[in-house]
């Protein structure tokens, strides 16, 4: 995919592509890498999601917008959005990476993203990347409906398990990937009841368990209807 077709999916075009270039370059392709611009992006992304929900959702609590912002912030919501922009087409990897399939990971994509919303800032300002955040969301946003979110993924699975008397989920971390400052987790939801087990991978320990929740939830509600 052209740099052209990303501007037009983006609806913005970059003054400096040096920056653009800069966050489609992960660390394992050398330095320049997407790093700094990430950690700007992440900042920068959830500061104007908080907003764009504090203002759409005047009559919910602190805890209830939180849930909201979850929702549309966590590793595989970014991962969509980075899917609709084709960027694993885009993305600069070293030979390892791209080799196995890092084009598209998870939370290579993610990480992506939030670069480019770092690089959208300090090209255009402030501004720029909150038209952009709007553009991208504005569907996943317009779809929320905090009566159905208003539970994570594990309070819900803790409850149905409850209703039924049977014993609390496990939750077991399988694998730490990655360094201390870019780790991947993979956690293994266990419901002993039903004999299942479900898979979730996240940037923190958390996130995988909410997937990890996720997936175990929506097996339960198929087995019991």
């Amino acid at each position: 995919m052209s740099l052209a077709r990303l501007f037009g999916r983006l609806g913005y075009q970059f003054a400096d592509q040096g920056l653009l270039q800069t966050a489609l370059t992960h660390r394992s392709f050398g330095t320049p890498n997407n790093e700094r611009m990430e950690f700007l992006g992440d900042a920068i992304l959830g500061c104007v999601i908080t907003s764009i929900l504090y203002d759409k959702f005047p009559d919910l609590t602190e805890g209830q917008l939180s849930r909201q912002r979850a929702s549309l912030v966590r590793q595989e919501a970014l991962q969509i959005v980075a899917q609709t922009l084709c960027l694993g087409e885009l993305i600069r990897l070293g030979e390892g990476e791209r080799k196995t399939g890092g084009s598209q990971r998870a939370s290579i994509l993610a990480d992506t993203f939030e670069a480019i919303i770092g690089a959208v800032h300090l090209d255009g300002g402030a501004g720029a990347a909150k038209s952009v955040i709007e553009r991208l969301f504005a569907d996943s946003i317009a779809s929320l409906d905090p009566s159905i979110n208003a539970k994570d993924a594990k309070t819900s699975l803790q409850e149905l398990l409850q209703g039924r008397r049977m014993g609390l989920p496990r939750y077991e971390v399988c694998e730490v990937r990655g360094e201390a400052h870019d780790q991947e987790f993979e956690v293994e939801c266990v419901v002993a009841e039903y004999d299942l087990r479900c898979r979730g991978v996240g940037r923190s320990r958390r996130t995988a368990e909410q997937v990890a929740a996720t997936g175990a939830l929506s097996t339960l509600q198929e087995c019991i209807r």
